[in-house]
C-alpha cells in the first residue's frame, strides 16, 4: 500500500479539559485523492483542518502527511514541512492588509525553495493564478489585499495556497464569498492545478451540492466521535 497523504490514528483534541472537540479513531486519505468534508456549523471542521495543517497541535493520537509523522518533527522543522508541502486556504483568508495583491500571493512561497523552484517565476505564477481566479488585471494586482472586495480576497488566498503547487491543498469553506458564476470559476481551477501536480485535496464546506465534484464525500459526523458544544465552523 503506498503512502497516504492523510493519516489519523487516534487523534483527539479539546480546547479545554473534558470538553473533546475531536475524536477521531482513523481518517484516510489516499495520495492524489480529491475528498470533500462536511457537516453543519460547529462541529469541528476548521479545527479538524488545523490539526491536519499544522495549525493545531493534537492532544493525543497520531497523524502522518505524505508519509510524515509530524508530531514527532520538532517545530521548526513541522512549520518547513508545511511550507513546503501544504497549502492552506483558511476560512478568514489570513492575508496580511498592506501588502499588495502579488505580495501575498507570493508570500507562502518564500518561506519554502521547493515551492519557489516549482512555480518559476513567482510573479508571472501569481499572475497566472490570479487571471484564471478573474481577478488578474494589472490595476488590482499591485493594490493592498485590504482595498478589495471580500469576495476578491478569498480568491486571493486560493492564489496564495496554489502558488508552487503543493503536495496537498487544504481549503476551509473556499467557496463562502464567492457568487455562482466565480465559484465554478474557482473549483474548476482548483481541480485543474491539483491535477496538473497530482496534489491531494481536502475541501470543507457545510455546502454539499458541492461534493458531487470530488472523489469521494465525508460527513465529519462518521469519523468523529466527539460531540463539540460549540466550534467556529
Amino acid at each position: 500500500m503506498t503512502e497516504a497523504a492523510i493519516d489519523i490514528i487516534s487523534l483527539g483534541f479539546a480546547w479545554r479539559p473534558g470538553s473533546p472537540v475531536l475524536d477521531v479513531p482513523a481518517f484516510r486519505v489516499e495520495s492524489g485523492e480529491r475528498v470533500f468534508l462536511h457537516g453543519p456549523s460547529g462541529s469541528g471542521k476548521s479545527t479538524l483542518l488545523g490539526v491536519i495543517g499544522g495549525v493545531l497541535q493534537p492532544a493525543s493520537g497520531e497523524l502522518r502527511l505524505l508519509g510524515t509523522g509530524i508530531g514527532a518533527l520538532r517545530p521548526a522543522d513541522r512549520d518547513r514541512f508545511r511550507a513546503d508541502h501544504v497549502g492552506f486556504i483558511f476560512q478568514m483568508f489570513n492575508l496580511l492588509p498592506y501588502l499588495s495583491v502579488i505580495q501575498n500571493v507570493t508570500l507562502a512561497a518564500r518561506f519554502s525553495r521547493r515551492r519557489r523552484e516549482r512555480a518559476g517565476d513567482l510573479q508571472a505564477e501569481a499572475r497566472r493564478l490570479l487571471g484564471a481566479l478573474g481577478i488578474g488585471g494589472a490595476s488590482l494586482a499591485g493594490r493592498p489585499v485590504g482595498e478589495l472586495s471580500i469576495g476578491q480576497q478569498q480568491r486571493v488566498a486560493a492564489a496564495r495556497a496554489l502558488l508552487g503547487r503543493p503536495d496537498l491543498l487544504i481549503a476551509d469553506e473556499p467557496t463562502s464569498s464567492l457568487d455562482a458564476d466565480a465559484r465554478e470559476a474557482f473549483l474548476g481551477l482548483l481541480m485543474r492545478e491539483c491535477a496538473a501536480a497530482g496534489a491531494t485535496l481536502l475541501f470543507v464546506s457545510h455546502d454539499t451540492r458541492l461534493g458531487r465534484q470530488f472523489d469521494r464525500q465525508v460527513a465529519l459526523g462518521e469519523i468523529n466521535r466527539a460531540r463539540p458544544e460549540r466550534e467556529a465552523a
